[in-house]
């Protein structure tokens, strides 16, 4: 688990390595697969700074997201393929996935957060018990 000194800024890294292998080699497979594993999944490269800010809004909210860095997997490149088809844009990293669907990239998240509609969403897939 990777904290950075405050209780609240806290989330697991995933090995995309240890992951995959039980994955078949399909990379969209793979994509539905880690996504539906835990409540939210975030994918990520670790010098992205709407990936971080991504993982600071949802520790800060009090979620612990799963999040796997694209950047430290040799395989990480062909996910970011399947995650930029899924998204449909050029910028891939950050995508987040609560309760095993997709919710999109940084401005979907943020656009859900600010319409309140975020925060049901965390409930129902038992990332939030307030």
């Amino acid at each position: 688990m990777y904290c950075d000194g405050d209780s609240w800024w806290c989330y697991l890294p995933m090995s995309l390595s240890l992951s995959l292998r039980s994955i078949g080699s399909d990379p969209m497979e793979r994509v539905v697969q880690l996504a539906s594993e835990n409540a939210v999944v975030i994918f990520s490269v670790s010098s992205c700074c709407m990936c971080h800010a991504a993982k600071r809004l949802f520790c800060g909210m009090g979620v612990n997201p799963t999040v796997y860095e694209l950047d430290q997997d040799p395989r990480g490149k062909e996910i970011e393929k399947a995650l930029s088809r899924l998204v449909g844009n050029s910028q891939t990293v950050p995508v987040v996935f609560i309760g095993g669907k997709l919710i999109g990239a940084m401005d979907r998240v943020m656009a859900s957060h600010i319409n309140g509609s975020l925060v049901p969403l965390l409930k129902e897939a038992g990332a939030l018990w307030l």
